[in-house]
């Protein structure tokens, strides 16, 4: 095998619970309510990077990954909520 592994990463940054959504109440009001389903209640969007990291590890890749977001201010901690997960394939 040439170098290490190539994990993949993904990263879901929405806003935190109690920050409101416009772009998601916006969808839920004017599509999904409109389009007859009434039953959904509540709709929230997020943001997912879809990262291809080189590593020695699933948990290194992680990691380089959380410092990657935290060190270029991919997010704004105060307002959203950012989840580090591998993707698998």
């Amino acid at each position: 095998m040439d170098g290490m592994p190539v994990y993949r990463i993904n990263v879901l940054i929405e806003n935190k619970p109690y920050i409101s959504d416009p772009e998601g109440d916006t969808i839920r009001k004017d599509l999904v309510v409109k389009g007859g389903y009434h039953n959904v209640k509540s709709i929230r969007v997020a943001k997912m990077l879809k990262v291809e990291v080189e590593a020695n590890s699933a948990e290194d890749a992680k990691d380089t990954v959380r410092r990657m977001c935290e060190d270029l201010r991919l997010y704004n901690p105060v307002l959203s909520v950012c989840k580090i997960v591998e993707s698998g394939l």
